[in-house]
């Protein structure tokens, strides 16, 4: 495996970082409040970044989402890639397809997703959909949200549509979240039950590992920055040694993070069995992304605690993504019941590995 970007994922990257660096700044953030970016959701889906995600794969939106967590830039972007656009690339039909992409594309349509199942939503054989998710993310950008039933078949339900009902959620992080209540609401069947749904588990939970890398990239750069130009007892913090060993630990945590993403990604877009890589992606992505943010506050000293510093908003969207990916225990656990029905480990056999080194200026701690 190599994970050196092709050209079209280096691109879509680098225009990523354009993006996100211009518009994403802390003071627009800031006015923001708790709602998304309408202007950068617009400059996103104009310079055809969600669109894109059609061509570049899982393993380009892995690279995509980085530079979105090292901003924490306020948009559904990979709730709508991950419910929307490639669920439907992978899962949908061809006249679903033809209707649902170019409107996803182009950020008409935002889509979001009841994910994981809990079981609290049942679907009657007309297609009709009662139940309750107490908690979406960015359900009140959406005009589709994707969800699971008790038998885990696929169901794209819009918003708008009788029988839904939405009420505001405050999380953690500020991801537009919302309650979902549905009394007999129209779905519309996409893919072909549990193995569709098992499928976009998977790539939802490999694309939130590579929006969590990039949250904690963003992380370890402002520590690194503060602490190469703050001083005490007439020297910077950084030369002190408890600090370069906490920056070098939440570095590697980093990479961990961002390997097994890129590994689970690759394999999902070569048709390799995945699910096991897509756990142990996400199990690193909520245990050692917790790690890495608590890491970059700390590293502030008294100025992490500000909770109008950057760096605060990172340890946020740090945790609210550890709680989303699922506590690591429970990801242990889903990750030994699927090995021990499989009765082998993740196939990775003998494959090196090549990685390409972050290339972002602060990500070398």
């Amino acid at each position: 495996m190599d994970f050196h970007p092709t050209e079209e994922q280096a691109a879509a990257a680098g225009l990523a970082a354009r993006v996100f660096g211009d518009l994403a700044t802390h003071e627009r953030l800031a006015a923001a409040g708790t709602g998304s970016d309408a202007e950068l959701w617009k400059a996103l889906t104009t310079a055809g970044l969600t669109a894109a995600v059609e061509d570049v794969g899982l393993l380009g939106l892995v690279q995509l989402l980085e530079e979105q967590g090292r901003t924490t830039a306020q948009v559904p972007y990979a709730a709508t890639c991950a419910y929307g656009i490639l669920p439907v690339t992978r899962h949908g039909s061809d006249a679903q397809r033809a209707r649902l992409l170019p409107a996803l594309g182009t950020g008409e349509a935002v889509a979001c997703g009841v994910f994981p199942a809990r079981g609290r939503v049942t679907a009657s054989p007309q297609g009709r959909l009662s139940g309750t998710a107490p908690f979406v993310p960015w359900l009140r950008d959406a005009t589709h949200v994707l969800v699971p039933d008790a038998g885990r078949n696929l169901w794209l339900v819009r918003t708008d549509a009788p029988g839904v009902r939405i009420s505001a959620v405050e999380t953690t992080a500020p991801w537009a979240a919302g309650r979902l209540d549905l009394t007999g609401a129209e779905g519309e069947r996409l893919g072909e039950g549990p193995e569709a749904y098992e499928d976009t588990l998977a790539v939802a939970r490999t694309a939130f590992a590579g929006l969590q890398a990039g949250v904690c990239a963003g992380s370890l750069a402002r520590a690194v920055e503060y602490t190469s130009t703050r001083e005490q007892f007439g020297r910077p913090l950084s030369t002190n040694q408890a600090v370069m060993l906490r920056a070098a630990d939440a570095y590697m945590d980093t990479e961990a993070i961002r390997v097994t993403a890129y590994e689970a990604a690759w394999r999902i877009d070569e048709g390799l069995p995945a699910r096991a890589h897509a756990l142990t992606a996400g199990w690193w992505a909520s245990e050692a992304g917790k790690r890495v943010v608590h890491a970059g506050q700390h590293l502030h000293g008294g100025m992490g605690a500000d909770l109008d510093h950057p760096v605060h908003r990172h340890f946020l969207w740090g945790r609210q993504l550890d709680a989303y990916l699922g506590c690591g225990s429970e990801l242990l656990a889903e990750l030994g019941t699927l090995l021990s029905e499989e009765g082998t480990g993740p196939d990775a056999g003998t494959v090196a590995v090549t990685v390409p080194a972050p290339t972002t200026e602060g990500d070398d701690a």
